[in-house]
């Protein structure tokens, strides 16, 4: 890694714990919150500990994130236990001038579309590296069947997409749901509801990682000036 490398990443890490510790601001004390997944993510779990009295639980979207909770002693729900959240927060690996997102870098879209869904308000934490004009720029991850995996990267190359499964430790990744990941590169979403609504209907696929109709209300954007602050 070269010094210049060394330095960007460290920049990008300060501003992902500087719109962590922002994000406490939209925790509603007594309140359960909804917590997503990723190393921006994992930031404001850590500034978290600074309301841990305040905190009376969280439902989370990956194995990695209720461990992080826990071991700080906030209790870790089931999203079947509650009946909605007053705030989701979670990252993003891309997010548009509209509040669409691309999310599942961490392999965790399922389960944060699920906990989205449940909340009053998304609010997304983000470097100033991840907003984007038109998503598609970072491989689009979709969660797929295994069974359904080489159907579905025909699907996308028909819409001019290559689509390649997702290997961990040169094995196929298998998510916390027990499925695979295709990343989905030379894509422009210009219509990310509909595309969003389309590919969702394909058999095999469990879920795209377009949050359209689960998009973001609020976007607190770390830039060298501070935090900006986007609403949608």
């Amino acid at each position: 890694m070269t010094e210049a490398t060394k330095n960007d990443t460290t920049a990008q890490d300060a501003l992902k714990t500087l719109v962590g510790r922002a994000a406490l601001d939209y925790v509603v004390p007594g309140e359960i919150i909804g917590v997503g997944t990723g190393s921006t993510v994992n930031c404001f779990i850590d500034a978290l500990g600074a309301l841990r009295g305040q905190v009376v639980g969280a439902v989370s979207s990956s194995l990695a994130s209720t461990a992080r909770l826990q071991a700080l002693g906030i209790p870790v729900l089931d999203a079947n236990a509650v009946s909605r959240l007053a705030v989701y927060i979670d990252g993003a690996d891309e997010i548009d001038g509209r509040g669409y997102m691309v999310k599942g870098g961490g392999a965790a879209l399922t389960r944060e579309k699920i906990v989205a869904a449940l909340a009053d308000r998304f609010v997304c934490i983000a470097d100033a590296s991840k907003r984007v004009a038109v998503l598609g720029g970072f491989p689009l991850p979709v969660e797929v069947i295994p069974m359904a995996a080489t159907q579905i990267t025909r699907r996308f190359a028909a819409l001019g997409g290559v689509a390649t499964l997702r290997l961990r430790d040169g094995a196929p990744l298998v998510t916390d749901n027990g499925q695979q990941i295709l990343d989905v590169r030379g894509l422009s979403i210009t219509d990310p509801l509909a595309f969003e609504s389309e590919v969702n209907q394909w058999p095999g696929v469990v879920t795209v990682g377009v949050f359209a109709h689960q998009k973001a209300d609020v976007c607190l954007l770390g830039t060298a000036q501070g935090v900006r602050t986007l609403t949608f």
